[in-house]
């Protein structure tokens, strides 16, 4: 007798493997200042952890974060944002915040993820965010990226997991991220905002095929081009005038720093 072919998804369960192996491994590296005291030690009195969250959202803006530590202030803690609970998050931001040499955040929206793509909104976000430091840096860490600017940097994988500066600028960009989805959530509550934060969970998904898309999702990204309600209100999502960097006194999905 032949056996049957086996019917789960075989996509979802590779998809599921894979995140769960990246976690396994996330967990098992080490948070330290070893790049940082190289910087240091080659003279870079200044040196900037730079990362960004919300490139695999559907929703809203990728945002992202720069901060300077300082060396004579320890934090204890600091690790990549997605190994941290929502509550330790918010804790350490506020730490970082107030003993961090300067630290600064922005954000690009969607309508211009949909012009220039995920990757180059995730760079120009990076960038706008270093621009904002006040003292400026003179060395970046960055995440995975190199940065379209003068300045000398290194690019390391699995930065936020490695580099405690790059930890840093990962928890405050997620702390500021998913307070700016969460306050969208009572304007779109039948997406379920406020817990997603605007990731394709299936709640998010199921919501994106009743009611169609928000002003505010990326329309290049699949699951919300692929629904079968059209987004009704496209014509700003594709003026070339939109701002690349939204002002927080116009939106509070916006662009913030502080030194």
């Amino acid at each position: 007798m032949s056996k049957s072919a086996p019917t789960s998804n075989t996509s979802n369960v590779d998809r599921v493997s894979a995140s769960a192996a990246k976690l396994r491994l996330l967990k098992k590296l080490r948070c330290t200042l070893d790049f940082e005291k190289r910087a240091w030690a080659a003279g870079a009195h200044f040196v900037a952890g730079v990362d960004e969250v919300g490139r695999g959202s559907l929703f809203g803006p990728v945002v992202a974060a720069a901060v300077i530590l300082d060396p004579a202030h320890r934090i204890r803690g600091l690790r990549d944002s997605k190994l941290i609970s929502a509550e330790r998050r918010e804790e350490l931001a506020l730490l970082i915040r107030q003993h961090s040499i300067a630290w600064s955040v922005a954000a690009v929206d969607s309508a211009r993820i949909d012009q220039i793509n995920i990757y180059y909104a995730s760079r120009l976000a990076m960038l706008h965010a270093v621009q904002q430091l006040a003292p400026a840096a003179n060395y970046l860490l960055v995440d995975a990226m190199k940065l379209d600017c003068e300045l000398p940097q290194q690019a390391i994988i699995h930065g936020d997991a490695l580099s405690v500066s790059i930890a840093a600028a990962s928890i405050i960009a997620k702390v500021e991220r998913d307070r700016m989805i969460s306050a969208w959530d009572p304007v779109f509550p039948m997406y379920g905002l406020a817990s997603n934060k605007g990731y394709g969970t299936p709640r998010h998904l199921a919501a994106l095929s009743q009611h169609g898309p928000s002003p505010l999702h990326r329309q290049s990204f699949s699951p919300v081009w692929s629904t079968p309600i059209p987004q009704e209100i496209l014509s700003f999502m594709l003026d070339e005038a939109a701002p690349e960097v939204i002002s927080i006194e116009a939106d509070p999905v916006a662009a913030i720093s502080e030194g």
